[in-house]
């Protein structure tokens, strides 16, 4: 029987404060709807309700706007904390902007006028949901965007090489060339070297030239020709060697200077992962689902205003008009009250003036006032003049 009564009790604790959770909950979405509290407590629950859901489609698209502006800003400073931190400014900012939106719509007698006011907060609405929708369409389609990142840093990557060879490539062909050039003086010497060589033999051999057997005076004459190019062809391989190891050790220069230039421009290209370029390589893919996800974004933003227009002129609604229009009862008719009230003190202002003015012993007062006032001014000419003279 204890135990009944004890699990009975463990219910109705856990029920009570389920609804205590539920009102606490409720009474916070009231207050993000931007109704006034006090109309809406004396209100039916259908009314509460009905300012409740939107309260809370208010707080859950400013809780999105947080999420979408924090990952938005950790793309741009990689620093969670700062992410965080400029993300709840953002969503707080955006959770006035639309508690504005939805608090200042009241219900009017005609759709048109409803619809006029509206127009504007639509529009902001609108605006809002592109803000919103855009940081979390880069989430939703991350993969996606880095493959397309991946494509566009290697094609950035390949025309940095082509861009920074361009200014060594003409350096580098021109020693090549010349390289080229050096050696080609040496091969060609060669050939004379040789071919001197065997005009030498021959005549020694005496198979050509002059034909006699023997090493003749003309034997020692082209053995002289020979050894003079010979020599010739030393010294020009000596210098030639030395012209093209210059050459080749400037060559290598030249490939190390690209190399680190390659190297240190390659982490700006590896870097260009940054908003904007998200945001250009989502424009690259089929629009359509970022479309769905700006109309599921629209469609969340504008919901509590068009539930407001949609909905008919509720208990609320009649009940604060009621106490703006007293209000504005009151203050006219003060107004009204205050103008009469001037315009009756003129009239008895005029009125005392006019009587005061046709008495004669204010009449003498102000003659003799005057009098007194002339021969002020009499004397103090006279005096004047008696200093000039």
């Amino acid at each position: 029987m204890l135990n009944n009564v004890t699990k009975a009790k463990v219910r109705r604790s856990n029920s009570l404060s389920i609804k205590s959770i539920y009102i606490m909950l409720k009474q916070f979405f009231i207050i993000c709807s931007g109704a006034d509290t006090d109309i809406l407590s004396k209100s039916s629950i259908g009314e509460q309700n009905k300012y409740a859901g939107i309260g809370a489609t208010v707080f859950f698209t400013a809780l999105m706007a947080f999420l979408a502006s924090s990952y938005a800003l950790y793309t741009v400073f990689d620093n969670l904390y700062a992410a965080i931190g400029f993300g709840l400014v953002w969503g707080l900012l955006i959770f006035n902007l639309d508690r504005f939106i939805v608090s200042t719509i009241k219900k009017r007698n005609h759709i048109i006028d409803e619809i006029i006011q509206a127009s504007p907060r639509l529009l902001l609405a609108v605006i809002i949901a592109v803000v919103i929708s855009k940081p979390l369409e880069l989430k939703i389609f991350e993969k996606e965007i880095n493959q397309v990142l991946l494509e566009q840093k290697n094609e950035l990557t390949l025309a940095n090489q082509d861009q920074i060879a361009l200014q060594f490539t003409p350096k580098t062909e021109a020693l090549e060339n010349n390289i080229i050039t050096l050696q080609k003086e040496i091969t060609s010497k060669e050939t004379e070297v040789n071919a001197l060589y065997n005009t030498y033999i021959s005549e020694a051999e005496g198979t050509a030239g002059t034909n006699l057997l023997g090493k003749g005076p003309v034997y020692k004459e082209k053995r002289e020709k020979h050894d003079a190019a010979l020599a010739e062809l030393q010294t020009l391989k000596e210098t030639n060697k030395a012209k093209i190891v210059a050459a080749e050790t400037e060559i290598a220069k030249l490939k190390t200077d690209y190399d680190k230039q390659i190297t240190s421009t390659q982490p700006i290209i590896d870097g260009f992962d940054g908003l904007m370029a998200r945001v250009n390589a989502l424009g690259s893919l089929p629009w359509l689902p970022s479309f769905f996800i700006f109309l599921l974004f629209l469609a969340i933003e504008t919901s509590p205003i068009f539930a407001k227009l949609l909905s008919p002129k509720g208990e609320y609604d009649f009940k604060l008009e009621d106490q703006e229009t007293a209000i504005k009862g009151i203050v006219e008719q003060k107004v009204e009250e205050r103008k009469l009230a001037i315009k009756a003190d003129f009239a008895i202002n005029n009125k005392v003036y006019t009587d005061i003015a046709e008495e004669d012993e204010l009449y003498e007062y102000k003659r003799k006032k005057a009098r007194e006032l002339m021969q002020q001014q009499a004397d103090a000419f006279y005096k004047g003049q008696q200093k000039l003279l």
